[in-house]
Order: C-alpha cells, then structure tokens, then sequence
C-alpha cells in the first residue's frame, strides 16, 4: 500500500509520530536555519542547531542528518534535510523543497509515522511548497518488491504516513488530493518500467495500460498483428516481427467536460530492445527493459488527467513491441512502409523507437489534436549530449519552450534543442523516401527529431521529449528518485496540458 498523506496546523508539542523533519540551509558562514527548525529547536531546548553544528552538519543538498530527541518531544528521531544554499532573492525552491522531503523518506526507512515542516521553508507560495514537499516525500518513499521472495516481518520499510504541518489544514485537502494522483501516476510508471519484461511482453504492457485506463473510465482500444497489419502499421510489425510475443497499439481515450483544447499523447512501448539484428553489446543490456518508459508515462499521464477532470481532450497512442533478433526480425536494407504510406529503408534496427512511433504520430493525428506530445527513451545521444538526468526537447519551437517552462516547474530538468536543417540531409534514401538511421553519428538526438518531424504534419504544435537518461536511474538513489524507474516525464506532461489548457 503507498503512504498516506495529510495535513495538520494544530501545535508541535501536541504532535506525535516516529519521526519529525525540517530543513537547514547551507550558507557561507554555517547553518541557515528555517522556521521549521526554529520550531522544533524551541521544543527541544535551543539543543537542535548547536547538535547539527556538532555532528558537522553543512545543510547542503541531499544530506540528512538524524539525531534522538532524548525524551524532549513527542517524536524520538529528528531528520534534519538539506536545503542547500538559498536562491539569490532569499528562500528555498519547491524542488530543494521536493529533494529535501525526497531525501528524508528514504533516510527514514524503518520509521512508520512521519511529520514534516519542510512547508514552513519560506521561498515559495504556499501551494507550492505544499505540493513539492508533499510529493517529495511520498516519491521519495517508493519502493519496488514485487520480485522479492522472502521479505523478513521484521524489514525496514519505507513510512506508511505523512503529515504536514500547515498554517490551515482545511485548506490543504484540495491540493494534497492533486498531490496523491500525481504520486499515484509516477508510482504506475517506475512499476511499469521495473517489472521484468518476460512479464511485461506487449500484450501484457497493452493490458496493463487498457486496466488502468478502464479504471480511470477511458475508452480503450487495443490492436492486436491481425488488426496491426489491416490497418497498415508496417513500422509497429516490422519492429515486432522477430519477436515470439506479436506487438500492439493501445489508444486510450479521455473527452473532458467542456474541454478547451485537444492533445495526442505518444508514448514508446518497447517491452525489450536487444538491438534486433544490429545487435546491441551484452554488457549492461539488462537496463533495455527501461525501453517503454516513454509508454508508460503517456499511459499514467491520461489517466492522471482524467482523474483530476481537467477541461481538455486527450488521446493516448501507444506502440508497443518486443525488438528481438530470429529469422523473422526485420532486416537493415529492408524497407518499411508506415500507415501514411511513407517508405523508410532500414539501415540500423537499434533505431527501432522511431519506426513504431511514426505508425504512431500518422495515427495521433488523424485525430486532428490542437497539439501533439510525445516522449520515448529514443536515443544514447541523448545521454551524451545532456547526462542522465536531462532530457532533450526537439520540435516546434513555442511547444517545445512551453515543455521545458513546464519541466523548470516539475523538477524533470529539460533542455530545449534544434532541429538544424543541415542534418535532416542525412535521413535521405537513395532507395526510399528516407532511412531510419544516419550512418554519421554527429548530432543523433536531432536526427531522431528530424525522422519524427517527418510524420507531423506541417502547421501542428509537436514536441518530442527524449528521456533515454532521465527515465531510467542507473545509479545510487538520491532526493525523491529511486534506482530503476523514475516516473519522468509524468509531472512536465501534466503541467504542460494543464499550461495549453490556461492558454486556450
């Protein structure tokens, strides 16, 4: 079961839990203290900053620092979270905010109940803080078990709740029910893109998703290889034709009560990429079941937008498929005719995303959106170019802006990129309209952009986000995100609608 979260605005003193946590600042001549800490630090006797002072405390960026109370209040573990340094105008961001209630979670593994002050930290309008610490701190509690044998009665978890101490509780109700919907999402999302993928093949991502989108009340559709091929998604077969487990195409569709505008949602849904017949190395193949992050998130983000009843009208396209080698695989020097009946020769099959998300794109927007979305983990580029933990923006240039405005807010940190004219000339075929992939690896994020932009039609707001690294945490945990699954983009894509929404 997730964490539960509420609020309260009675006295400290009359609070009790396992745990209490504020937040220190780091400033050039020691601690920087906030009313939180100033609270607790008056119940405790004026012991709390000369302790952290003592311990060595810096209050920088993801440090915690735990100490007992000694019977001086009525919690027995103190996390104090760091902040790190103010912004120039004073205060802390809703993101510090965010990795702080993140960072206090996963430190507190082994505590049940748990009370936070982190939004009394100045800096930020009152909602927000709320929010960033509320989704911090149930973010930063996630954990992955499902494949775990044997769980000892006794194991340390994660807290089970989380309660906010505000200046009117009553007024948080509203905002701390948006954010467990969000929790919710970004938590179906790192599921999704953890599980194991001889569990998750494309039928099952296909089911999975339909459920969620059933429950949310969506209307569903699912296309299996029969309906696949009638209907001319010759990228999505190609993809999946090496593969046992025959591919899909989940639609997923939410009509918003007096909607204000429309947008199409892309997703990548590729369950496993061993490369295909252009084969990737072994080494570190394992994290390719990561490879229908982008699927995941567009499935979440419509439901999420669904159970929030936001005024818009949103269409999910989901390709999905397995990229296996076998006598069946699809070949480089084939050619592959998508549902607008474009032709692509195939000169790599580890450049598979982008051949099932142009079956994709044609489909979205026959549904003739007011915008188009799209996300996928489509490119190691992108990791080169940006590192693990942002994602690249390509498309028309106000969207794509609108994305990474949206991102600064969420705390999914994007970069808006170019789609330079002179690379598109390394799509061209001699044989085909275009080719899947340029030999010439300079710039291969944008080349990925620029086989997209292929199959929007001219005139459409788009934007593609590439999530290669940001999707996935290959590394060591920190502030609210886990090993494994992140749950990126859920939050930038929510924000993004709800911004095209306020515009309309």
């Amino acid at each position: 079961m997730p964490p539960t979260i509420s609020a309260t605005d009675r006295p400290l003193e009359k609070l009790s839990a396992d745990a209490v946590v504020v937040g220190i600042g780091q400033g050039p001549k020691g601690l920087l203290s906030t009313p939180g800490a100033d609270a607790l630090d008056r119940l405790l006797g004026g012991r709390l900053l000369a302790a952290l002072t003592d311990l060595g405390a810096r209050g920088a960026e993801g440090e915690v620092t735990k100490l007992p109370t000694f019977g001086q209040g009525p919690f027995p573990v103190v996390a104090v979270a760091g902040l790190g340094a103010p912004q120039a105008g004073g205060g802390w961001s809703p993101e510090s905010l965010r990795q702080a209630a993140g960072a206090a979670s996963r430190a507190l593994t082994g505590r049940g109940a748990v009370v936070t002050l982190l939004a009394a930290v100045g800096g930020a309008p009152d909602a927000e803080r709320l929010h960033a610490v509320g989704e911090g701190s149930l973010l930063g509690a996630y954990e992955f078990t499902a494949y775990k044998s044997t769980l000892p009665a006794d194991r340390p978890t994660p807290p089970w709740s989380f309660e906010l101490v505000v200046p009117d509780a009553g007024a948080a109700k509203g905002p701390l029910a948006r954010v467990r919907a969000v929790a919710a999402a970004v938590t179906l999302v790192r599921d999704l893109v953890n599980t194991p993928p001889n569990d998750l093949y494309p039928a099952e991502l296909a089911a999975r998703g339909a459920a969620a989108g059933k429950k949310a009340g969506l209307s569903v559709e699912v296309l299996d290889e029969k309906a696949l091929l009638a209907g001319g998604y010759g990228g999505i077969l190609a993809v999946g034709g090496g593969s046992s487990r025959p591919p899909r195409l989940l639609r997923m569709e939410y009509r918003g009560k007096k909607a204000r505008t429309s947008v199409a949602l892309v997703g990548k849904g590729i369950t496993f990429d061993s490369g295909g017949i252009s084969i990737k190395p072994a080494a570190h193949m394992e994290d390719m079941k990561s490879d229908m992050a982008g699927a995941a998130a567009v499935i979440a983000t419509v439901c999420l937008v669904a159970e929030l009843g936001l005024p818009v009208d949103v269409i999910a396209t989901v390709p999905i498929a397995e990229n296996m080698p076998s006598g069946t695989a699809y070949r480089p020097a084939d050619v592959v005719t998508f549902r607008n009946g474009t032709k692509a020769e195939i000169t790599n099959t580890d450049a598979e995303g982008r051949v099932v998300l142009a079956d994709a794109i044609c489909r979205a927007v026959e549904d003739s959106p007011a915008h188009l979305l799209e996300t996928s983990t489509l490119t190691g580029a992108q990791l080169v170019a940006l590192g693990t933990r942002t994602a690249g923006v390509m498309g028309s240039d106000d969207l794509r802006d609108a994305v990474v405005a949206a991102s600064r807010r969420s705390g999914e940190p994007m970069w808006p990129m170019p789609l330079p004219a002179e690379l598109r000339r390394g799509l061209d075929s001699s044989v085909a309209d275009l080719v899947n992939a340029n030999p010439d690896r300079m710039g291969g994020m944008l080349v990925g952009g620029h086989f997209l932009a292929e199959f929007v039609p001219s005139g459409l707001p788009w934007a593609h986000i590439d999530v290669a690294g940001p999707a996935y945490n290959t590394g060591s945990p920190w502030g609210y995100t886990p090993k494994g699954g992140t749950g990126v983009p859920v939050r930038t894509l929510l924000a993004t609608i709800e911004d095209l929404i306020a515009q309309a």
